[in-house]
């Protein structure tokens, strides 16, 4: 007899059993199956380090290189790491920690993860929906990169002279000691970003023609995206042992670098120097908040993904705490690399760090292309750089599109297993993309792509969708109940359990009251200070936003009216937060037995003393 028969026989006998008040259970392979799950139709990491890869390169990208050192600067530079830590600890710590959780008891992609609470199942297609508006216009920032990596390889950089067909009468060839000629003058560096690059158009509402020279890079990185993960998660984790460590390197030679430079010091001590009055203002709390909630990449669906492909038994939880010490570390590390190279610049123009100081695009296509002419081989630099932007981005944004695959594998399992159905379906899911992010690379694109900059993943929408999860794991599923479940998976019980703390009361607190401050500071959207955006646009503007954050009121309302039939509110209620997760049949798992299985207790042990004789001849029950 084999062991499988062995199994039915005794899941068979145990379903004879006499039982008054319980109905037997059906053999634990066809529950498995029945919710589409099981070892066949869900892929695992090949090694636990792959899941440290993957996620360090999913939310270490460009925010952490051309965002946080800006933020540092503005608010307070060494005193802002004291509201930075605490929104880490508080706020997208444990937020990013709840979602690795989820993702690894449900062993689903966040579509479905949230079975868990029905009735907050909009999360799901909320998080999704973030996660499509930040890949689209990432592609456009991986484009740029790309156009500038080529630029950079030519014989003399394009940005450091006034002779090309883009340049006006007005340009100024940035070089050492330049000074501009009238208040109309405009840097060689501005115009071929504004009018070589974008050919900005005057608003949005002028769209102009599409740049090739752009759509050909916008191509040729959803090209490089697709063949990233078109293979599967064995082929992505393999992939991103590259993509995460190579910018890594090339930030630690710009790092070198900078700080060789005469005047990189002035630009360190700008960055860092301590102004504790900043920590009053109530902005840079905020952008504390929107800098740690977008970094951590969390409520986008990544974490939850990347969470679902552990094993059950995994020490998630210290790898989460090293996890978020390396980003906010490489966060802080690229304000070195970068202000080194701001001071050294405002020292050769004999200018102040602050007017040289740039945040975003501004500061990848403007101020450090303007540092490059300066400094002995700016190509060879140049081509390091744009390299490292476009390597950071990479890797963010392929994680994200595992995760949206992942979306539509998890719904329909069966329909993804015939051969190269995966393959076509994502070429389909990229081209839908590529098609959205033409618009951003039209005369008027960059009006757009700010747009979507701004509300496609606004931080108080980032900060209402945290305190939803918070919400609906400690309060409806049940903050005891799941923080059991989290302490046999990572296979201890901490004895400061912060976690189970933050998720129930600190955590949602903290973004509901940000979110509240976000909303009263809200000022309409301009692009660079100075173009102020019509109705339409602003009304465009929240469309963007509300059309992820809605589904999570939307839904529930929904459930509670028409899905749930009961009688009073109060069982309708209860029915819409009762969990429809059933979990799946776990490789080693004895405890999976004892909560799920409810024959009687002789061949419960027998079955507990099957799997775990299985597994040690490699013939585990799945």
């Amino acid at each position: 007899m084999t062991l499988i028969d062995e199994k039915e026989k005794l899941t068979i006998e145990a379903s004879e059993v006499e039982k008054p008040d319980l109905e037997a259970p059906p053999p634990i392979d066809a529950v498995a199956k029945k919710k589409g799950k099981g070892k066949d139709l869900r892929e695992k990491w090949g090694k636990q380090l792959d899941f440290v890869i993957s996620v360090a390169g999913g939310f270490v990208g460009l925010g952490n290189v051309w965002r946080f050192p800006y933020l540092c600067y503005k608010n307070g530079g060494g005193a802002f790491l004291i509201p930075y830590v605490i929104m880490v600890i508080f706020g997208s710590w444990p937020v990013f920690f709840l979602e690795i959780a989820i993702g690894q008891y449900t062993n689903l992609g966040s579509a479905k993860a949230f079975q868990i609470v029905p009735l907050m199942k909009g999360l799901g297609v909320a998080t999704n929906l973030i996660n499509l508006h930040m890949n689209v216009y990432y592609a456009v920032i991986l484009a740029w990169s790309l156009r500038y990596f080529f630029a950079s390889m030519s014989d003399t950089l394009p940005w450091s002279s006034c002779d090309n067909t883009w340049n006006t009468d007005d340009c100024v060839a940035y070089e050492k000691n330049v000074t501009m000629e009238s208040n109309t003058s405009i840097s060689s560096v501005v115009e071929y970003w504004e009018r070589g690059i974008l050919h900005k158009s005057e608003g949005i509402d002028q769209m102009g023609s599409v740049q090739w020279p752009l759509l050909l890079c916008l191509f040729l990185s959803w090209v490089i995206l697709y063949f990233c993960v078109w293979r599967g998660l064995k082929w992505t984790s393999k992939v991103v042992y590259f993509t995460a460590s190579f910018p890594l390197l090339m930030l630690f030679i710009l790092l070198i670098r900078g700080i060789t430079l005469d005047g990189a010091m002035d630009g360190i001590i700008f960055y860092l120097k301590p102004d504790l009055s900043k920590i009053n203002n109530l902005q840079t709390w905020l952008d504390a908040a929107s800098q740690v909630f977008f970094s951590y990449a969390v409520v986008k669906g990544m974490m939850i993904t990347m969470g679902s492909y552990n094993k059950y038994h995994y020490n998630s939880y210290r790898d989460c705490i090293l996890l978020s010490a390396f980003n906010s570390g490489i966060s802080f590390i690229s304000g070195f690399a970068i202000f080194s190279v701001l001071g050294f610049m405002a020292k050769e123009q004999k200018m102040d760090i602050r007017d040289v100081a740039e945040s975003g695009p501004g500061l990848a296509f403007i101020a450090y292309p303007k540092a490059l002419t300066l400094m002995p081989l700016p190509q060879f630099w140049g081509v390091i750089f744009f390299l490292m932007l476009f390597m950071l981005g990479l890797d963010s944004e392929f994680v994200a599109l595992e995760s949206m695959i992942a979306v539509f594998i998890d719904m329909k399992p069966s329909f993804f297993k015939k051969k190269w159905r995966r393959e076509r379906f994502l070429a389909l899911l990229v081209l839908g993309q590529f098609l959205v992010g033409v618009l951003m690379i039209t005369e008027g694109g960059i009006f757009w792509f700010n747009i979507w900059d701004n509300y496609g993943a606004t931080g108080w929408s980032l900060l209402f969708l945290s305190a939803c999860e918070c919400f609906a794991v400690s309060w409806l599923f049940g903050i005891e109940e799941f923080w059991d479940i989290v302490c046999d998976m990572i296979g201890f019980r901490p004895k400061f359990p912060i976690m189970k703390w933050c998720w129930a009361y600190i955590t949602p607190m903290t973004c509901l009251v940000l979110m509240i401050c976000m909303l009263v500071k809200y000022e309409p959207l301009t692009y660079n200070k100075t173009y102020t955006y019509p109705g339409w646009a602003i009304a465009f503007c929240w469309l963007l936003t509300m059309v992820s954050i809605l589904w999570v009121p939307g839904y529930a309302i929904y459930r509670l009216v028409f899905v749930q039939t009961e009688e009073t509110f109060a069982k309708r209620w209860k029915a819409a937060i009762k969990s429809e997760f059933v979990p799946p049949v776990r490789e080693n798992s004895k405890e999976q037995i004892s909560s799920d299985y409810i024959g009687s207790p002789e061949t419960k042990i027998q079955l507990e003393n099957l799997t775990i004789n299985g597994s040690s001849n490699g013939n585990a029950i799945h």
